[in-house]
């Protein structure tokens, strides 16, 4: 049997924070799909490449389900790119978030090629943690058609899976001071100092002390701040970049409105991610759940995910979609790292679930029902592409 983990090191040793390593890493990735007899598509969204393949059977009247991944990561230490092992640990940039998914989900693609009863379509994205945010690939993927009918996205949920997820409210945003000589501050109005006063208002705003179902509050952070152009001169302007993940149920609106009551400021652009929710119920969810159940003990269908991810690209297509991928921890951070173990976990599960896809519950007319965060209606072949 193909080894995850050899796969997944391999993934890691790719530091795939630039166009070139990213472009050569997806090449890696189509040659190693290709060379398992799996036919491989790609087109190129922004000068990234795209890459989509797909296994099962041929036929539109079974359920397609979409495996989605990326291969871009958060830069690190160049140390992070080379990959080592303790104990069941694999730790690496992108070990985790999501190297370590991605592999397994490309190992899995091969375990069920031939099944004759759903159809697997792995989609390969460069641009998941990019900042240039305004035109992501895997919306434009959703726009060309290659959808289906209920999605995995492979972001790190320790094997349970997340159905629901917080949406992205990103501000860029100009404070506005007055400027004076350094050896007089008090003449002046430090626009950097009345940043900082601008965040922690922010912070104090009512909808940061809401709470939903899986979150106990709104998540806010202050990512970027930038003022000044010279040591002896207080700053009159500051740039400063907020990224706030708001809840289910919250209005995006009605917390830019808030914001924009602050005195002094200008929010001078935006980018707005919708949360993701998809019911419990949903017979897709159900045969994950059974699945993912056969590895591991007690409850898998209870993760409210911090993260925002490309599942909302699929949700706004109207096609249902989850966050599923393997135990680990420390995305984004120093020592990032994912379970061995649970890779193994997690391939299993992924080919069981297109296995049992079959036994799922049936529709009068033979096909699956989306019960919510779909179309509503029964489902047969791509029901869910627009």
């Amino acid at each position: 049997m193909i080894d995850e983990r050899v796969l997944a090191e391999r993934l890691i040793g790719y530091a795939t924070t630039r166009p070139d390593v990213i472009e050569t890493a997806a090449g890696f990735v189509k040659g190693w799909l290709e060379s398992q007899d799996i036919e491989v598509s790609g087109h190129d969204h922004h000068g990234l490449p795209v890459l989509v393949a797909e296994v099962g059977a041929r036929r539109h009247d079974v359920p397609c389900v979409i495996w989605h991944g990326h291969l871009d990561v958060v830069p690190g230490r160049p140390e992070q790119f080379s990959p080592r092992v303790e104990g069941d640990r694999l730790i690496g940039r992108g070990a985790y978030d999501m190297k370590g998914g991605l592999a397994a989900m490309m190992c899995a693609l091969t375990d069920v090629a031939d099944e004759p009863g759903a159809r697997v379509r792995l989609v390969c994205v460069p641009d998941e943690e990019s900042e240039e945010i305004d035109e992501r690939s895997t919306d434009d993927v959703v726009a060309r058609g290659l959808g289906g009918d209920f999605a995995i996205t492979g972001e790190p949920t320790n094997l349970h899976i997340g159905v629901q997820a917080k949406g992205v409210l990103a501000m860029r945003i100009v404070v506005h001071g007055r400027s004076a000589h350094s050896s007089t501050p008090w003449l002046g109005d430090n626009a950097v100092l009345k940043a900082i006063d601008v965040f922690r208002a922010i912070e104090t705003l009512p909808f940061s002390r809401e709470s939903s179902e899986m979150f106990d509050r709104p998540s806010i952070n202050l990512g970027r701040i930038q003022g000044g152009d010279a040591l002896n001169r207080v700053p009159d302007h500051c740039e400063m970049a907020v990224d706030v993940r708001y809840l289910p149920g919250q209005d995006a609106g009605a917390i830019l409105a808030q914001v924009r009551e602050i005195p002094g400021i200008d929010v001078t652009r935006t980018f707005i991610h919708p949360p993701v929710t998809v019911a419990r119920d949903n017979p897709f969810v159900r045969g994950l759940r059974e699945a993912v159940s056969r590895s591991i003990r007690g409850e898998v269908v209870s993760v409210g995910r911090d993260g925002a991810s490309d599942a909302a690209s699929f949700i706004e297509a109207g096609i249902p979609a989850v966050e599923f991928g393997p135990e680990g921890g420390g995305h984004h951070g120093p020592d990032e790292w994912v379970s061995l173990r649970s890779l193994a976990q997690y391939r299993r599960a992924l080919a069981d679930f297109v296995r049992g896809l079959g036994r799922a519950t049936q529709a009068p007319s033979g096909g699956l029902t989306a019960i919510d965060g779909g179309a509503g209606e029964t489902i047969t072949g791509d029901g869910g592409t627009p």
